[in-house]
This record gives structure tokens, sequence and C-alpha cells, in this order.
């Protein structure tokens, strides 16, 4: 089984890393220049914090928007399966996919 992963440098508040990854070396650096901003915006509002502490900080905001993106990503989801619902019965029986329109 050949290892399809790649290895790819970035660099996150002035640090090289070397990760290994599956997904494509465009897409690391895009998401390690976001943990880079938001470190360098949460710093950026105090003078003495940590790096440790920001990254952490950043870590926690962008686990936030990921929770909010999912949440309303369910709620997208659900109104999809809401409206097909609420369509389904004024479709001719050959359309609505069930077993009652197929007989």
């Amino acid at each position: 089984m050949m290892d399809q992963r790649a290895v790819v440098k970035v660099r996150i508040m002035g640090d090289e890393y070397t990760l290994r990854t599956e997904a494509s070396a465009e897409h690391t650096k895009a998401v390690a220049e976001h943990v880079d901003r938001t470190i360098r915006a949460i710093m950026s509002g105090s003078t003495t914090m940590e790096t440790q502490k920001a990254a952490i900080l950043a870590a926690l905001q962008i686990t936030d928007d990921l929770f909010r993106e999912r949440s309303a990503l369910d709620g997208v989801t659900a109104d999809m399966k809401q409206l097909a619902s609420d369509i389904r019965p004024l479709l001719p029986p050959a359309k609505r996919g069930d077993e009652a329109g197929a007989a």
C-alpha cells in the first residue's frame, strides 16, 4: 500500500513546520495561513500575550467557527429535507420516488 501523504512546509508565527498530509499542498498552506492570521489578530490586541496562550485562544476561536458552521449546515440540511417532504405530494406519482408511485 503506497503512502499518499505529501510533505508540506508551512510557517506559523515565524516558525517553520513540516507536515505530512493527505490534503493538497495548497489546502494545507491555506489552513496554516488562517491559523497564523488568527493568532496574529489575537496577539495584536495585547502587547504582552504569550504565543502559546494566543494559539490556544486561536484554537478556541477557530473551533467555535467550525461548530457554528456545522450547526448552520445542519439547519440547512433539515430545511432541505422538510422542503423535499413538502414537495413530494405535489409531484406526479412516477416522480415521487416511493413505492406507491412505482406501482
